[in-house]
């Protein structure tokens, strides 16, 4: 009976609000560089709203100097306003690049390669409860920083149209300038998730789900390219090419979760 009694009690199984701890741990760092990332791009259009356009328009808008010649304009490729709004404009468009290959690897791939899943489902959480727990921690950060990098690009484009000789059609301004932004980043959560459940290794799930997410970048255009003649207007072009955009999101996390639950019956 004594020892019985000396005997340690079995640990108890981490609760929910113990694995949200423990989640916010594991991917404090992405979203800290995520942080960083909207914040440099935020600032840097800012920059160039504030201070770059207006020192531009200023040296353009000088008469003919005392022999004659147009005035020298103080920049360079890298800090012309127009290049590096399409600069940041690009890096925006293909930032779901990154996220995809983030979600297979360290959000998915990571956590089944390692056993550290299967050891939360016998513990706490149910496998469905367990990617979508995961789903919606990485979703709304990334819809919000989405958004307002959205918001702000936008912002610029319009308030300093004349100076910024980019075509609202291009992707590079097409992309970020509207919902279609946090849409894509969205996408590719969905596809990292379910290249990482698929291949439940890291360095290949960060791989397919980078390389899927750049093909269907790439080609996204072609989707929305016919409607451009039946509907008019960015907003109209736009809205309609976030729906392609969400629908595809939504089949690659329904096909996450029916893979998710095939494995683990």
């Amino acid at each position: 009976m004594t020892a019985l009694s000396a005997a340690p009690a079995p640990a108890p199984a981490p609760g929910p609000a113990a694995a949200q701890r423990s989640l916010r741990r594991l991917h404090r760092p992405a979203l800290l560089v995520w942080t960083a990332f909207g914040l440099l791009v935020t600032g840097w259009l800012l920059w160039l709203h504030f201070s770059e356009v207006p020192a531009e328009r200023a040296c353009l808008g000088f008469h003919y100097s005392a022999d004659g010649n147009l005035p020298t304009c103080d920049y360079s490729a890298f800090t012309d306003a127009n290049n590096v709004f399409n600069l940041l404009g690009e890096a925006l468009g293909y930032s779901a690049v990154a996220v995809a290959a983030w979600a297979g690897a360290a959000l998915i791939g990571r956590e089944l390669e390692s056993g550290t899943a299967k050891l939360a489902w016998t513990q706490s959480v149910s496998p469905a409860r367990w990617l979508a727990g995961k789903l919606i921690a990485a979703a709304v950060p990334l819809l919000a920083g989405g958004g307002l990098l959205a918001l702000v690009y936008s912002w610029v484009w319009t308030s300093d149209r004349g100076a910024l000789v980019t075509n609202w059609t291009w992707d590079r301004v097409f992309i970020p300038r509207g919902p279609l932004l946090p849409a894509l980043l969205l996408l590719g959560l969905a596809v990292g998730t379910l290249a990482g459940i698929a291949l439940r290794r890291t360095l290949p799930a960060l791989a397919v789900a980078a390389a899927v997410t750049l093909v269907i970048r790439l080609y996204l255009r072609a989707a929305w390219k016919p409607l451009d003649g039946p509907l008019h207007g960015f907003w109209a072009l736009n809205l309609t090419a976030t729906a392609i955009v969400l629908a595809l999101a939504a089949a690659a996390v329904a096909g996450a979760f029916s893979l998710l639950r095939h494995r683990t019956r």
